[in-house]
């Protein structure tokens, strides 16, 4: 199954391997191992981006069908409805086995289809370590997808396409990493929250979840917590870090933000 989910109001995209233009069908696309995973890690970059006129997408790679709570069945309502938060312009599901994830040729495939038939600009994946083994192996699925994609040769349906850049989104535990930049979500951080209690299977009455850890306090007020943190150190009340592999090039080094004292 690799097959995107219709639902009402959402541009959600069909099977790839239709004819695709050079245009973009979007111009940021998170790919992740489960529906939930793009709210938590890059939600408010996403609520932002679509903000700025960008068309944005999340690829989920399973249906997240083996998870304790919830069912496959609602875990897709409740995407749906925080796809509509989030403004995205796309959701697709590529329809891999969750919590049996694997970066093989043939998974491979499947995600630079859905790469070329979207053309994202800029991709944004899971930080290549990880509580659950889905997000280690998404990681390095989409990145290994995102080169494929470009292959002119390559056995993928569609237009060769290879995104401009790769993000890698920082978790809930990768604190001593340094991020390469932050994302300033202030204006976006509550619809973010509604984004993310959209799924109320997962985060509902809890004080802990996947990577987020226990504090015995609401759940929502850790995840405002995670996100001051990460404003704290761009000035500003909420944000989202981000890490790159290349360094960042600056043209203007007198209009650099961010004041040092």
């Amino acid at each position: 199954m690799s097959e995107g989910v219709p639902v009402s109001g959402i541009d959600f995209v069909a099977p790839p391997g239709g004819p695709a233009g050079a245009e973009p069908v979007v111009d940021l696309l998170a790919i992740m191992a489960h529906p939930d995973d793009a709210e938590l890690l890059c939600g408010g970059t996403l609520i932002r981006a679509a903000d700025q006129g960008y068309r944005t997408g999340v690829l989920d790679l399973t249906a997240g069908e083996s998870g304790t709570w919830g069912d496959a069945a609602r875990r897709r309502e409740e995407a749906a409805r925080a796809a509509r938060i989030l403004g995205l312009a796309v959701r697709a599901n590529a329809g891999l086995p969750d919590a049996a994830l694997e970066n093989t040729p043939e998974t491979r495939w499947i995600v630079a289809r859905h790469i070329r038939a979207l053309r994202p600009r800029v991709v944004i994946l899971h930080w290549p370590e990880g509580r659950h083994p889905d997000h280690r192996v998404a990681s390095q699925l989409g990145y290994d997808a995102c080169f494929l994609a470009g292959l002119r040769r390559a056995p993928i349906e569609g237009e060769p396409h290879r995104p401009h850049k790769v993000l890698f989104a920082l978790a809930y535990r990768e604190d001593p990493v340094k991020p390469s930049f932050v994302v300033d979500i202030t204006d976006q951080f509550e619809r973010k929250l509604e984004a993310i209690f959209a799924y109320g299977s997962q985060f509902e009455g809890k004080t802990a979840m996947g990577e987020v850890f226990g504090g015995e306090r609401p759940l929502r007020e850790q995840l405002r917590a995670h996100a001051a943190h990460y404003g704290s150190l761009i000035r500003r009340p909420y944000g989202e870090p981000f890490v790159t592999r290349e360094t960042l090039r600056v043209d203007d080094v007198v209009s650099l933000d961010v004041r040092s004292f």
